[in-house]
């Protein structure tokens, strides 16, 4: 898709074959001792990033992104967490190194079935299942109406229902709004490579001072990549439209309701800085799901598990212990 055209427009069958070639087939090495591989299900190819080696006997995670994001944003806690649990992180369809879906679902449900079909396809369930933003929408819905293959549920800055939403967090609702796309690509036609990544690094971080000018130039890349996709704004503005649709749900379909019908234990993380979802949000949160506990990193913004990894990981590692010693006390019991 180029620049002047409609972001709502689907990618052409040339394009999309054209743009095949940029996902990794499988078994591809990563920077950073990473593995990428190409998962083929019903309707659309996933491609899941692991560490390498992968130990045997570890717990199995699995690690979803959020809105505009992809499996590389769980890099720094994968890695933390290598020795506790055997980690992936998927590239939800149109994201990262993940084609377009066949059917151009970019709904909460038609990720959810992404997910779910990536777990049912290796078996890997229950998994601790953990994500940020929109995907912690997903995880949420899938925790809720699939428990048999959740263990435990970790959600960053979690999008769920906020009325009214913060103000910073406006310039993102608007992208599923008719026409606005358009006119944000038109008006940033000229911005380079880095104004981009800045402007996103200012959005989504606590502290933007805290990327290093290495990282900051990898981001730059990487984000410089995907722009060029020509589904790029597609599959934003679809994504975007379905979070904004998934809010509006009520009864047993609603975020809220869902996150009530969670069972397992619940590890909320929230950013004091969150410029996208409402540190308010968190008590509210803290209630609906029916286990949890609440890290709160006053300084953190919307992607802690790469702004503050080890505090992540900290209270993750906490999660599964107390999983572990709960599930221990159960098979004891006579």
């Amino acid at each position: 898709m180029s620049s002047t055209e409609s972001p709502d427009t689907a990618a052409a069958d040339a394009a999309v074959a054209e743009t095949a070639q940029t996902v990794p087939p499988g078994g591809v090495s990563a920077d950073g001792g990473e593995t990428l591989r190409t998962v083929s299900l019903s309707g659309m190819s996933l491609t899941v990033r692991t560490r390498a080696p992968r130990a045997a006997g570890l717990a199995p995670t699995l690690f979803v992104h959020g809105l505009g994001g992809s499996s590389q944003n769980w890099s720094a806690l994968m890695d933390l967490l290598a020795d506790t649990v055997d980690g992936e992180a998927v590239d939800l369809p149109g994201f990262g190194f993940s084609p377009p879906p066949d059917n151009g679902d970019y709904s909460i449900n038609g990720h959810a079935r992404a997910v779910v079909g990536l777990l049912e396809s290796e078996r890997r369930g229950p998994v601790h299942l953990v994500g940020n933003s929109m995907g912690g929408t997903i995880a949420t819905r899938i925790a809720a109406l699939r428990p048999d293959l959740v263990r435990t549920l970790t959600l960053v800055s979690p999008a769920l229902p906020e009325l009214p939403p913060q103000r910073t967090a406006w310039p993102t609702a608007l992208a599923s709004v008719p026409g606005i796309p358009q006119l944000y690509v038109r008006a940033t036609r000229d911005w380079s490579k880095e104004r981009r990544t800045r402007e996103l690094i200012s959005l989504c971080y606590g502290d933007p001072s805290m990327i290093s000018e290495q990282e900051f130039q990898e981001d730059a890349r990487e984000y410089e990549r995907r722009i060029a996709l020509p589904y790029f704004w597609d599959a934003m503005v679809r994504s975007t439209r379905g979070l904004v649709n998934a809010y509006t749900l009520g009864g047993q379909h609603s975020l809220w309701r869902q996150a009530e019908r969670v069972l397992v234990p619940t590890l909320l993380v929230y950013g004091g800085r969150d410029k996208l979802v409402s540190f308010r949000t968190a008590q509210r949160a803290t209630r609906a799901f029916r286990d949890s506990r609440l890290l709160s990193i006053p300084d953190g913004g919307h992607v802690s598990m790469m702004e503050h990894p080890q505090l992540v990981a900290r209270a993750f590692r906490d999660l599964l212990a107390e999983d572990h010693r709960a599930d221990a006390a159960t098979s004891h019991r006579p």
